[in-house]
């Protein structure tokens, strides 16, 4: 993807008046510098220590910690455009610390660095030593779609600073619009490396036995779902033992209906060719903010990756709306990811498979309050005795008869504003229509996930901090994500349902300190 980053105003919009009501703000963040000030700062979600932010690039397990490369344009408020790699690592995905910028942009004639991917070379096929890190990276000197090509950089200090390997890409653009992202896995079985690449409607195939040259093999076209970016490809082991491959890209399916976020498929990979087990995608989020996201190998305590779960992370924003944020003004930068989740491989009643999500279990080691509501018989709608900006909502909804229900987040005192999510009839949702939402179009405000009224129960779980929401439905067969702008001082939860009475079971409340 672009690295491309322009400062948006908005100024007089509903989003750039926000500022205006920030209350007292609570605890630090992940990655950023500590402030007892009002802030939109994430309490408890990675956002970036200043400026810019957008695409994750997949986490890279060295020396017992995962480094986490993201775009990071330092010149964002002085709109100079153009993004480097910056770096972060933790030991658990939740805590991290900022090491710096790791692959500068400008130092060579070809400008700045977009994404691409960083692999340990333990072997040497590279040349640069034993356990060096390879980044391969799109460039685009000129800017133009169609001088995309991708460039390697490498470091022998195990990721932390990275030196260019000369000025000419080592995949050329061979003439097409649309030339990037280039994703590299080790294909141990064979010996070699292979490389996803986005080509528009495409996603190429590469092989290489030494990273600096690739030899083109097959591609896998599906169109309807705009230019298809940040391609992701994986093995995983389902819980009854099969296995299967799985191809993911960033993709903007609204036109169709379809979410704006992470479509994958499931299917065999022969070493060269992808073969789905359906034309149709799937998708990993049904939101509008889960974009350039990445799955990366869970590891073990000697480091052996898991080979039944993996972890994911992705950007919490859009580019219909990417510069729309208070952020800037109230805390001088602009990029806020998800929570780390991790996924997995799950059969259904028909026998397909799809992913399932949950938030990264370390999560749990940073509880600093739990306020346990218990059962509550809700009919109409029951406002709690809570108040909060930043904290994780889990409870069990069951019902005889109804038509809808679910759970108002970051109320305001008039109870106009708020961010619901839950279900009606055949479909769950989040809605972040009655809230501040940076989508000012106001046609993409709330998002959906097929439900079935007969089963009269869901489980909810709703991850909110100061400017977004991640909820995850059941057994995370479905996951909403939203970036959205309450007003800090809409800080008030409620209970509703819609023509009917229900029961909000083992209804608990957790903050985090992070």
């Amino acid at each position: 993807m672009s690295g491309i980053s322009r400062r948006a105003l908005f100024a007089g919009s509903a989003v750039g008046t926000a500022g205006a009501l920030l209350p007292a703000a609570a605890g630090p963040a992940a990655a950023r510098p500590r402030t007892a000030r009002a802030s939109y700062r994430a309490a408890y979600h990675f956002t970036v220590p200043g400026q810019w932010k957008n695409d994750p690039q997949r986490p890279v397990w060295i020396d017992g910690a995962y480094h986490y490369y993201y775009l990071h344009n330092a010149d964002y408020l002085s709109g100079e455009v153009g993004t480097a790699w910056r770096l972060a690592t933790s030991t658990d995905l939740v805590s991290f610390t900022d090491r710096g910028i790791a692959v500068p942009k400008d130092t060579t004639p070809n400008g700045d660095v977009w994404s691409g991917s960083a692999v340990v070379d333990t072997d040497d096929t590279a040349g640069f030593g034993a356990g060096a890190v390879i980044v391969l990276a799109t460039m685009s000197p000129h800017d133009g779609p169609s001088d995309q090509a991708q460039y390697l950089y490498y470091s022998t200090d195990g990721g932390r600073s990275f030196t260019p390997h000369g000025t000419d890409p080592v995949l050329p653009n061979p003439g097409v619009r649309d030339f990037r992202d280039p994703k590299v896995i080790r294909d141990e079985e064979r010996g070699r490396w292979v490389m996803t690449l986005a080509e528009n409607d495409k996603v190429g195939f590469y092989h290489s036995a030494d990273l600096r040259s690739w030899r083109y093999v097959s591609g896998f076209v599906r169109g309807g779902i705009g230019v298809l970016e940040c391609p992701d490809l994986f093995r995983i082991r389902a819980g009854d033992g099969t296995v299967k491959w799985v191809l993911g890209v960033s993709a903007n399916g609204k036109a169709a209906g379809l979410p704006n976020t992470y479509a994958y498929w499931t299917g065999s990979f022969d070493g060269g060719v992808f073969t789905a087990d359906a034309d149709q995608p799937q998708w990993l989020d049904q939101g509008w903010d889960w974009y350039g996201a990445v799955t990366f190998d869970k590891r073990g305590a000697d480091g052996t990756p898991d080979e039944e779960t993996r972890y994911a992370i992705g950007w919490l924003n859009n580019w219909d709306y990417a510069h729309i944020t208070p952020t800037i003004d109230s805390d001088g930068f602009n990029g806020t990811d998800s929570i780390v989740r991790e996924i997995r491989l799950k059969r259904a009643a028909d026998g397909t498979y799809h992913l399932v999500s949950r938030p990264v279990a370390a999560l749990d080691r940073y509880v600093s309050r739990t306020v346990r509501l218990g059962d509550l018989a809700v009919d109409g709608t029951r406002v709690l005795d809570y108040r909060g900006t930043a904290y994780e909502l889990t409870c069990e909804i069951t019902w005889d008869q109804l038509t809808g229900a679910g759970v108002q987040l970051r109320r305001s005192p008039d109870g106009v504003r708020h961010i619901d999510a839950g279900v009606h009839r055949d479909y769950a949702y989040l809605n972040r229509r009655p809230t501040v939402s940076p989508d000012m179009s106001g046609r993409w405000q709330e998002s959906h996930s097929p439900f079935d009224p007969a089963r009269r129960t869901v489980t909810l779980r709703a991850l909110v901090d100061r400017t977004s929401v991640e909820l995850f439905l059941d057994d995370g067969r479905y996951v909403h994500s939203t970036a959205a702008f309450p007003y800090l001082v809409d800080t008030g939860l409620a209970l509703f349902t819609v023509d009917g009475r229900a029961v909000f079971r083992n209804t608990t409340i957790r903050e985090f300190e992070v």
